[in-house]
């Protein structure tokens, strides 16, 4: 299985610290190894799923879809606008 990230979530992850890091890349461990965790959206983010967890103490939420045997991370940020902005960012692609 391939992880692919998208230009937002590595623009994301660059200003991140160590420790906020080293939580992500747990949690996307966790995605790689059972990629039904998240919860599947409907309507406009129909095949996206989102996976949420916490990085101290803000809940963040990391969208992601499944391509064949890969796997693409399309977004992560904290909860705050976060489905208005996922929506933005996938119309424009």
């Amino acid at each position: 299985m391939h992880i692919y990230q998208s230009r937002s979530f590595e623009k994301k992850v660059k200003k991140m610290s160590k420790t906020e890091k080293d939580t992500l890349d747990r949690e996307i461990r966790r995605i790689a190894e059972n990629p039904g965790i998240g919860e599947e959206k409907k309507g406009d983010l129909r095949g996206i799923f989102v996976h949420r967890f916490k990085l101290k103490t803000t809940q963040y939420l990391l969208a992601y879809r499944k391509a064949g045997g890969d796997l693409e991370l399309v977004m992560i940020g904290p909860h705050e606008n976060y489905y208005r902005d996922l929506k933005h960012y996938l119309k424009d692609r």
